[in-house]
């Protein structure tokens, strides 16, 4: 057991840390500091902007090696309970942020946590084709072009083979309306920065997507929360919430909803549509997931292509090592879009849109996609057969699945208590727009396990736990 009966030093910050204790021998030491850690905010010892000792003070009182207090720090940046901010050192992060998890983007590499909280390929279908692609790639006819500028836009070549590939969803075929971008959250930030102005509202879900909540944030745009039901965004609170609040643009993602899986139906895409048409409010839609879904319902840029901005890419559906997005969208809106990119980053890697291109025009995303649809459909039948008998929402072929708790359990603390457990998991409180109350679920990312065996082991845990209920809350007694 370590202790840190040491911890006498009059400095404030180390005295913070005063009789901490990792009471348990089991597990990491680092996991095992991260948790008596998040125990005392939980506790209130630590309280919001309290700053923690520097780390090699931490490593030195407890006789532990700094690498250790620095993984167990971070470990609490994720579970976003703690802020590291230059200058100002590691401080308890404020309770209504320190609530939700951070903006998870990559995969945790602790071998001891099967992480299901990040989307990722469920195969290597990606990288077996990348490797027969790239041994002749010197050969391919604009090989050549990969050492020059491009415009913002992207090459021409690259935008025509993703219009042509988009062309019974949006834009007709046009490149000349197509942007690229390096991944969706890059497109989805330039086009914010092309069509808002600070303090204007967007709309969104109640419960969406991440990284919107942050890049409204970032161009000091108000995000709206606007209520759902099971079939997805509702249309009447849509109509009210525009009345009330002139807003500039809706945030969509309609087809397997990122974090619920809905997929909005044909006959509520319409009377959303109708809304924005009646308001004027220039729709954004998300769809990165749509390659993934079985005959989606028609996108909404078909609906309303002069109102909307389709974003896609090839991160969900193929790889996120690609970072290949784009947005497509009226001529006007394209080129503003495309003037935010070049002010942001002058233009994306050509290597990436050259990867892209020969995968399109070979055939090979689509054997990817494939691929990928046959894995999950196995990794969503194995969802079904564990956690089937609770409250989840899902898709055969989605990426992930959204489990609404049953009580007593809050989203934090369910996910907590898995991560405790060996199980990385997003709660509710990641997704949730505003400060109001969400709902008590976690976000399952079904691709993310590295094999099947992997995923039935966590998702075994997640039924012993949800099964378990109030006797395995933190803190009961």
């Amino acid at each position: 057991m370590l202790d840190a009966n040491r911890l006498n030093s009059p400095n404030p910050p180390i005295c913070m840390l005063q009789d901490l204790q990792l009471a348990s021998d089991e597990g990491p030491v680092y996991r095992r500091l991260a948790d008596a850690i998040a125990e005392r905010i939980a506790a209130g010892t630590l309280a919001v902007g309290d700053r923690l000792p520097p780390q090699r003070e931490i490593a030195r009182a407890l006789g532990i090696n700094v690498t250790t207090v620095t993984r167990a720090l971070s470990t609490l940046q994720a579970r976003g309970l703690l802020e590291a901010r230059p200058g100002r050192g590691t401080t308890v992060a404020a309770r209504d942020a320190g609530e939700r998890p951070g903006f998870v983007s990559a995969p945790s590499d602790d071998s001891g946590v099967v992480d299901l909280s990040v989307n990722r390929p469920a195969t290597s279908a990606y990288l077996d084709a990348l490797a027969l692609l790239l041994p002749r790639m010197a050969k391919h006819r604009h090989y050549a072009t990969l050492q020059d500028y491009h415009p913002p836009e992207g090459p021409l070549w690259a935008r025509s083979a993703i219009a042509e590939s988009m062309r019974p969803v949006a834009g007709d075929g046009d490149p000349g309306r197509v942007v690229l971008a390096a991944g969706a959250q890059h497109g989805l930030d330039c086009v914010l920065g092309a069509v808002t102005k600070q303090g204007e509202v967007i709309l969104a879900d109640e419960v969406t997507y991440q990284g919107i909540n942050a890049l409204c944030r970032v161009h000091g745009l108000d995000l709206r929360g606007v209520a759902m039901d099971r079939g997805g965004m509702r249309p009447d609170a849509f109509d009210a919430a525009c009345a009330q609040l002139r807003p500039r643009a809706v945030f969509l993602v309609p087809t397997l909803h990122n974090p619920t899986t809905i997929t909005l139906s044909a006959e509520r895409r319409n009377e959303l549509v109708a809304v924005a048409r009646r308001h004027n409010v220039l729709i954004i839609e998300d769809d990165v997931y749509r390659p993934l879904a079985d005959n989606p319902p028609p996108s909404l840029a078909s609906l309303e292509p002069e109102l909307t901005v389709h974003i896609g890419g090839l991160s969900k559906c193929i790889a996120p090592g690609l970072r290949l997005g784009f947005v497509i969208a009226p001529r006007a809106i394209a080129g503003q879009v495309a003037a935010a990119l070049r002010i942001n980053c002058w233009s994306i890697s050509p290597m990436a849109a050259l990867i892209g291109t020969q995968l399109l025009e070979e055939g090979m995303a689509t054997r990817i996609i494939e691929a990928q649809k046959q894995e999950l459909r196995q990794r969503q039948a194995v969802l079904s057969d564990i956690l089937g008998g609770f409250d989840i929402q899902t898709h055969p072929t989605s990426t992930h699945a959204w489990l609404r708790l049953p009580e007593p359990w809050r989203g934090a603390g369910f996910a907590r208590t898995c991560l405790q457990r060996g199980v990385a998991v997003l709660p509710g409180d990641a997704f949730a727009v505003g400060r109001e109350p969400v709902q008590h679920g976690v976000r399952i990312n079904v691709g993310a396990a590295r094999s099947l065996d992997d995923l039935r082991m966590a998702l075994s845990t997640m039924a012993e736990l949800l099964a378990a209920g109030h006797l395995q809350l933190p803190g009961f007694v």
